[in-house]
């Protein structure tokens, strides 16, 4: 070979090696490369927490990297929405938030610092903690029929206790009120145990509360189960009726979360999300461990999720304003 060919050669060797190289750099890393964090949007110790710690470690094994529970309270799932929101949408920082977060918040709050609609990707929903509705033992009414008959023949003597203004369990109250005409006095607690003990001593008449919050005091007698507020009876109770069923017909709430990831992440990432995470949700020591929580897995596609924000924005939309709830 010439010393000019030889040079010719070498030189399209050069630059079939340097393409090559720029090649694979230009090739995306494999996802995920490295550990995962997930936002809980309330503190540590509720229930979406315990929902997170329990689905975590399996979830890490079948990605092959840590998944890292990362409390973020405040604002009602706020602040933590907020900092997943302003988060890179590479899949490496995704969210568990509750239905109000994510629902209610457009309308219970004035300014919000996120879209729900707008700034994030639908991954799953994951999980349910029903709400019950209980009365005070010596309360004359033993379904929801008899509750709002009662509620009607005896105007403002009646009042539920709730974990808060502004939280799920109060927009349920305020949306039976709005589905069946009737009048009940809203008494606001710190948190659903406060509002349970405030029905057991006859503080208020009743009370809205997660089946977790009731589960351990049935059997003690002062209070009796009036009906569970979800559209169908609760796998964790499945002796108690629906409100539905009892007195109300189309009456629904039940308190659900889910995880999304920032809007723009890869579909591919919010698919691989969806099938592990689901896939997690279905291992029967996870429904044992939801159970023992109070807990139902609540698996969905992302499209599914998706509609259900929809339609959860508009009907508590129209609640919220009905009924004039605020935050604290």
């Amino acid at each position: 070979m010439t010393t000019t060919r030889k040079q010719r050669f070498l030189g399209a060797l050069g630059l079939a090696i340097a393409a090559l190289s720029g090649a694979a750099l230009a090739q995306p890393t494999a996802w995920p490369s490295k550990p995962i964090r997930l936002v809980v949007t309330f503190p540590a110790g509720g229930s979406s927490d315990a929902a997170a710690r329990i689905v975590a470690p399996k979830l890490a094994e079948r990605l092959g990297q840590s998944v890292i529970v990362d409390n973020k309270p405040g604002a009602g799932g706020g602040v933590g929405l907020d900092l997943v929101a302003k988060s890179p949408a590479d899949g490496y920082t995704i969210v568990l938030a509750s239905a109000g977060g994510l629902t209610a918040n457009p309308s219970l709050y004035s300014k919000l610092p996120y879209d729900p609609a707008r700034d994030f990707a639908p991954i799953t929903t994951f999980g349910t903690s029903p709400f019950v509705l209980v009365a005070n033992a010596a309360l004359p009414a033993n379904n929801a029929k008899e509750v709002i008959a009662l509620a009607k023949r005896e105007v403002g003597k009646l009042s539920y206790a709730s974990g808060g203004n502004g939280t799920a369990m109060h927009l349920s109250g305020e949306l039976l009120k709005s589905m069946t005409g009737s009048y009940i006095l809203h008494v606001p607690y710190r948190g659903s145990a406060p509002a349970v003990m405030a029905v057991m001593a006859g503080d208020t008449s009743l009370a809205i509360a997660d089946i977790a919050s009731i589960q351990p005091l049935i059997k003690s007698g002062r209070f009796k189960v009036i009906g569970v507020m979800g559209k169908e009876r609760s796998l964790l109770a499945p002796d108690m009726p629906t409100l539905a069923e009892s007195g109300v017909p189309g009456y629904e709430s039940a308190g659900w979360f889910g995880i999304l990831a920032p809007a723009g992440t890869p579909n591919a990432i919010v698919a691989r999300l969806n099938t592990e995470i689901t896939a997690v949700l279905a291992l029967p020591e996870i429904k044992e461990r939801f159970a023992a929580a109070a807990l139902e897995p609540l698996p969905s596609t992302p499209e599914s999720m998706a509609q259900l924000m929809r339609t959860e924005t508009v009907k508590w939309a129209k609640v919220i304003k009905e009924s004039g709830a605020k935050v604290d």
